[in-house]
C-alpha cells in the first residue's frame, strides 16, 4: 500500500500545469465564488439562517459553494492570501449560521421546500459529503475549525438518524461515503468509518427507491444509482457516471480501513469493465446525455458523448486510491489519461469558461460556457486543479514511486528522515525527464518510475551512467545507495501515435485518432478548411512543430498525406478556446495500397 505526498509538500515549476493552477487561484475560485453569490447559491444560507427570503436554484445548489470553498483551502495550502481567506471565513459563518439545531443542514429543506428524509435523491447526503470535504481541506489549511466542527455536527446527525437498529437510508448521489473516511482520517472518530461502510452496504438490499426518470424512458431507477446490487457484487458499470465513480472511489477507501477484501475484488472487475469497454480515448466516460452515464459495453458515439467533467475527475480519485492499492501503472495510466484530457478540457485557457460534456465530434455548436443552472463541473474543476501536485509522489518503506512527470520540487519526512528532489521535465511536450536528491535518507532504498502505456522504448541512466534495473508492474525500478547529489536520467520515446478502437466499437469502424505522449489530439475548422472532407493516410507522415503563439503554447501535429492532403491537430484539452468551429477526434483513415478508407 503506497502513501501519497501531499500536494501542498510539491511545489510545481513547471510550464503546463503551474500556469494552470495560477489561473484557477486567480481567476477560477473568484469567478466560481462570484458567480455563487449572484445566483443566489450564498445568499440561500443567510435566508436558511434568518427565516427570511425563498429558496434561489436547484436543491443541491449548496454543494457548489462547498466544492469551491475546498478549492479556496487547496489555494490557501499552496500561497495562504489574506483576502481570499477572508472571504471564505465570511462565507463559512453564513454555512455555520444555517445549521439547524440537530446538525441538519440543507437549505432546501430548511426553508421549506418539503420533507427532510423523504426523497433518496433529493442530494441531502450528497451535499453534506462535499460540505465535509471542504471543511476537512479548511481545517488542513487554515487551523479554523469553524466548517470542521459544522462537519461534525451534520455527520453526527447523520450518525443518530441512520445505521444498525435505527433508519435504513441509500443516497440517491454517492458522495458522503469518501467524505465520511476523510472526516475519519482528521477527527479519528471511528463511528464516520463506520457509517460510510453502513451506507455502502446498504445499497442494493430494496432500501432504495430508486429513481424514475420523468421522460419516462429510464425506469431502471436503482441500476441508475448503483442500488440493485449489494456493493461487493458488482461487476458491471451502470448508471450516472459521476455517482459511480464516487461510489467505486468510496469502497476503495473503506476496503483500506477495514480489510474489507470482497470489495477490493469487486473494484477489479469493475475498473476492468469501465476502463477497457466503457471508457473513451480521452478518459471520458459515460455516452450517455439521458442518464449522464453508462448504456451498454462498447457503446461510444463521438458526436453524443456526455463524458461529464466531474465523471473524468471523479476517474483521477477513483484511479489515485487502485494505484496506492496495488501499485500498478495501469491505474496511473488512467488517472493521467482522464487528468490531461477528459479533465483539464473541462475549463477554459483562460479560466472562466467551462463544459460541462466533453464530446469527441462536434459540428460547431458546442461550445464553453460562463456558468451551468447546474454547475456541479465548474466547482469541480476549481476544486480539483490546485491539488494536481498530489498525484505526483508516492512512497513506501522503501521505495519512492514517481507517477507524473511535472518540473517539481518535493520534500517530505520520509521515515523521519528529510527526502527531497527535484524533478525537471518540459513534459508534456517532451519525454526527457530528470531527477536529483538533494537530501537523500538511508532508508530508502530505490526509485520506481512509471512507464507510461503509451510509451514503448525508454532509457535509464544513474549519475549519468547505465544502471541496472528491473521492471515491475510498469515501474522501472532503480535500486542503490542513495545520496545527496544524485541524478537519475529518464528518456521516454514520445513519438506521435496513431489509435485504434476496439473493433466492437462500431462508432469508430474505418477512423482513426492520433494520441502523443500523455495527449490526445484534435483536429478544429479554425486549423482545417474543409474538415469534413479531412483523412489521415495509413502512411502518412506526422511532423511535430511547437508553437508559443496558438492555445498558449502547445506541440501541434501536422499530418501529412501521400496525396499531397493535410491535417493540422491541437491537443484535444484546448478545443473551442479560439473561433467556434466543428471538431473531431476520430477522422477517417484511407488505406493508400487499396485507395479505400479503413473498415
Amino acid at each position: 500500500m503506497l502513501k501519497q505526498v501531499a500536494f501542498n509538500s510539491v511545489k510545481l515549476k513547471d510550464h503546463f500545469w503551474a500556469p494552470r493552477i495560477k489561473t484557477t487561484q486567480e481567476v477560477t475560485l473568484d469567478y466560481c465564488l462570484n458567480k455563487c453569490e449572484e445566483t443566489g447559491r450564498i445568499e440561500n444560507f443567510v435566508s436558511a439562517a434568518t427565516g427570511k427570503g425563498e429558496f434561489q436554484g436547484i436543491y443541491f445548489n449548496d454543494s457548489d459553494v462547498y466544492k469551491v470553498l475546498e478549492g479556496v483551502a487547496y489555494a490557501l495550502m499552496l500561497n495562504r492570501d489574506s483576502a481570499s481567506e477572508a472571504r471564505a471565513d465570511e462565507i463559512i459563518n453564513k454555512i455555520a449560521a444555517a445549521q439547524e439545531d440537530d446538525g441538519y443542514l440543507l437549505c432546501y429543506f430548511t426553508m421549506g421546500m418539503g420533507e427532510r428524509w423523504t426523497d433518496m435523491d433529493k442530494h441531502e447526503m450528497y451535499c453534506a459529503g462535499h460540505l465535509i470535504e471542504a471543511a476537512v481541506a479548511y481545517y488542513q489549511a487554515t487551523g479554523k475549525d469553524v466548517l470542521l466542527n459544522t462537519a461534525k455536527r451534520i455527520a453526527d446527525h447523520f450518525d443518530d438518524t441512520f445505521g444498525p437498529g435505527k433508519r435504513h437510508w441509500v443516497p440517491g448521489h454517492q458522495e458522503i461515503e469518501l467524505a465520511l473516511v476523510k472526516l475519519y482520517k482528521v477527527t479519528n472518530e471511528k463511528r464516520y468509518l463506520n457509517l460510510a461502510y453502513w451506507l455502502l452496504e446498504e445499497r442494493g438490499r430494496g432500501h432504495g427507491k430508486g429513481v424514475i426518470w420523468d421522460s419516462g424512458n429510464f425506469s431502471d431507477g436503482a441500476a441508475y444509482c448503483q442500488d440493485d446490487i449489494p456493493v461487493s457484487k458488482q461487476e458491471r458499470v451502470s448508471g450516472h457516471a459521476v455517482r459511480a465513480m464516487y461510489m467505486y472511489t468510496g469502497m476503495a477507501d473503506v476496503a483500506v480501513e477495514m480489510g474489507k477484501s470482497d470489495y477490493l475484488e469487486a473494484l477489479k472487475k469493475l475498473w476492468r469493465n469501465v476502463a477497457l469497454q466503457n471508457m473513451y480515448i480521452t478518459g471520458g466516460i459515460g455516452p450517455s446525455k439521458h442518464n449522464e452515464g453508462f448504456t451498454t459495453d462498447y457503446d461510444m458515439p463521438n458526436d453524443t458523448a456526455y463524458c461529464e467533467t466531474c465523471a473524468s475527475v471523479a476517474m483521477v480519485y477513483w484511479n489515485d486510491r487502485l494505484n496506492s492499492l496495488w501499485e500498478n501503472t495501469v491505474y496511473a495510466d488512467v488517472l493521467e489519461r482522464a487528468m490531461y484530457n477528459g479533465a483539464l478540457a473541462g475549463v477554459s485557457l483562460s479560466g472562466d469558461r467551462f463544459f460541462y460534456v466533453n464530446p469527441l465530434s462536434s459540428d460547431g455548436t458546442h461550445h464553453r460556457q460562463e456558468w451551468f443552472d447546474c454547475s456541479c463541473c465548474p466547482t469541480q474543476i476549481a476544486r480539483f486543479l490546485p491539488s494536481i501536485g498530489g498525484y505526483i509522489y508516492k512512497y513506501s518503506e522503501d521505495s519512492l514511486y514517481v507517477n507524473l512527470f511535472v518540473e517539481s520540487s518535493t520534500e517530505i519526512d520520509y521515515n523521519g528522515k528529510p527526502l527531497e528532489i527535484k524533478q525537471q521535465t518540459n513534459y508534456p511536450w517532451n519525454g526527457a525527464v530528470e531527477f536529483t536528491f538533494e537530501k537523500a535518507p538511508d532508508t530508502l532504498k530505490s526509485i520506481a518510475l512509471r512507464v507510461p502505456g503509451w510509451c514503448k522504448s525508454f532509457t535509464v541512466k544513474r549519475n549519468r551512467k547505465d544502471t541496472d534495473i528491473t521492471l515491475k508492474n510498469g515501474y522501472v525500478i532503480i535500486t542503490a545507495d542513495w545520496k545527496a547529489g544524485d541524478t537519475v536520467d529518464y528518456v521516454m520515446d514520445m513519438p506521435a501515435e496513431k489509435m485504434y478502437s476496439d473493433a466492437k466499437v462500431k462508432a469508430n469502424t474505418g477512423l482513426v485518432a492520433v494520441q502523443r505522449g500523455p495527449l490526445v489530439y484534435c483536429a478544429e475548422a479554425i486549423d482545417n478548411s474543409d474538415l469534413g472532407k479531412t483523412h489521415i493516410s495509413d502512411e502518412a507522415v506526422i511532423s511535430l512543430l511547437f508553437d508559443e503563439d496558438i492555445l498558449n503554447g502547445v506541440v501541434v501535429l501536422d499530418v501529412h498525406n501521400p496525396d499531397g492532403t493535410s491535417v493540422r491537430l491541437v491537443p484535444y484539452y484546448a478545443w473551442d478556446n479560439r473561433k467556434a468551429g466543428r471538431m473531431e477526434v476520430w477522422l477517417p483513415e484511407k488505406k493508400e495500397r487499396e485507395g479505400i478508407y479503413r473498415s
